[in-house]
């Protein structure tokens, strides 16, 4: 680890440092369900609107724990969550995809039954219109558990399926009172894991990661099925879009050979070139887990700290990644699933979602970079921790189902932040790594996050 992996720190105590503190036939949607709200976990009093009621739109049901019920809303979402158990004998479901507008989402389920008897098949959940509901897209053959889908953009879903040695890949889509499919094409290899779906909503590709090269392939939105377009050297995971084109997509690589994990930037309008992301510390290993094109804000985890930590930068900023306190917890694991977009040039304001993993069980958190403040609210009851989506205004939606709603949408007002007083000494001028970053909201070239190179004329803080 080096000294300037870490704002704030100096050249001679580097090791001892602490990082700085701070389409087809549709059924009609269901009638509009009770209004709700989320509890905050360990917060003192906020001022008065300073936080917003979670609010859920699905079919009318006792609201989960944390939730207050209110008046029935018909509010639209667009997000999602893995569950708290569901009530009675509803099945257990998988995880949701969603389309980077959060218009559509898809998940693997199954009907209630033994769980070595369930048949699984895939369901699409639409979520751009006044209600949300899901439609079931069975085939004649039950799915196998171990089963991918993503959305597209127009309403059909992507299915991977594992057939001996081969990844399979098909379309679905609602006809009336059955399921279309539209056969794709086959890949020769024993494992391939699905991506996000491309921002445009037409594209979707897979990876298969080897140890001295992994391969990504169109799989959907290509001409004549799926086909390979790029080899990357070393062995790949993670996968997350930097800018709104879908040509950008970054990757966590660990070098032939072995060698430390580091985010690369993978261009597909240059035949797959691959250039540096992330370059903390010499040795340490530093991957990307989201990424905002609109702000170029950036979540990234690493152990340049000493130890596995969640941290956030910005792309082309000439600052470090800084590694706020309040989101290390002390026996939970605190994971990034969606930032707010739309707030160009200005990544400290992005609202950021995350999972919360404790023993137990799982909450949300919401944080801002300005804010350094985690906010902690019980989950709906069947959120399937790990997605969601931000509306551009600040409204957070959580799509969940259980057993008493099949379909629903609990949404949550970001919470506000308290501005920094002068007498607290908490910083909010230049000096505070608060003032807006010249990011750019969709780069030309994906330059590195200077990190590893940042300047080091700021001392030390607390938060």
């Amino acid at each position: 680890m080096t000294a300037c992996a870490i704002e704030g720190g100096s050249a001679g105590a580097a090791a001892a440092a602490e990082p700085e503190a701070e389409s087809g036939t549709e059924p009609d949607p269901k009638e509009s369900g009770a209004e709700s709200g989320l509890r905050e976990y360990g917060a003192e009093p906020e001022p008065e609107g300073s936080g917003g009621p979670v609010k859920s739109a699905g079919a009318e049901a006792p609201g989960p724990p944390g939730f207050r019920a209110g008046e029935p809303g018909p509010k639209t979402s667009s997000a999602v969550g893995v569950p708290a158990t569901p009530a009675g004998d509803a099945p257990l479901p998988g995880g949701f995809t969603l389309t980077a507008d959060g218009a559509y989402a898809a998940r693997l389920t199954a009907a209630p039954g033994p769980p070595g008897e369930r048949a699984w098949y895939p369901e699409r959940w639409t979520l751009d219109g006044p209600e949300p509901y899901a439609v079931s897209l069975p085939l004649d053959q039950p799915e196998e558990p171990d089963a991918e889908v993503a959305p597209l953009a127009d309403g059909r879903v992507l299915i991977r399926r594992r057939v001996a040695d081969r990844q399979q890949f098909s379309l679905l889509y609602p006809t009336g009172p059955g399921t279309g499919e539209l056969l794709l094409g086959a890949v020769e290899f024993a494992e391939m894991t699905l991506l996000p779906p491309s921002p445009d909503g037409r594209c979707v590709y897979a990876l298969s990661a080897g140890d001295l090269y992994a391969s990504l392939w169109l799989v959907a939105g290509g001409a004549c099925g799926p086909e390979e377009v790029a080899r990357i050297p070393g062995r790949c995971s993670g996968g997350a879009w930097l800018d709104r084109e879908g040509r950008l997509l970054a990757l966590d690589r660990r070098p032939p050979g072995g060698g430390p994990v580091k985010a690369v930037a993978v261009d597909l309008g240059r035949a797959g070139e691959v250039t540096p992301l992330l370059q903390i510390a010499p040795d340490s290993d530093d991957r990307l887990l989201l990424a905002d094109a609109d702000s170029g804000l950036l979540l990234i985890r690493s152990d340049a700290p000493g130890q596995d930590r969640l941290g956030w930068g910005v792309l082309g900023s000439c600052l470090p990644v800084r590694f706020p306190e309040c989101l290390r917890l002390a026996g939970a694991a605190v994971t990034p699933f969606a930032v707010q977009p739309g707030q160009m040039l200005m990544p400290e304001s992005c609202a950021v979602a995350l999972r919360i993993d404790g023993a137990a069980g799982s909450r949300l958190g919401v944080w801002r970079p300005a804010g350094r403040r985690l906010h902690q609210f019980a989950a709906p009851l069947g959120w399937v921790p790990g997605a969601g989506y931000w509306s551009r205004d600040g409204v957070l939606r959580l799509p969940y189902a259980n057993g008493a709603t099949s379909c629903g949408v609990a949404m949550l007002d970001a919470p506000g932040d308290a501005e920094p007083s002068c007498e607290t000494g908490r910083p909010g001028d230049a000096e505070g790594g608060t003032q807006p970053s010249a990011a750019v909201s969709v780069p030309a070239a994906c330059k590195p996050v200077p990190l590893g190179q940042a300047p080091l004329h700021r001392g030390a803080r607390s938060d």
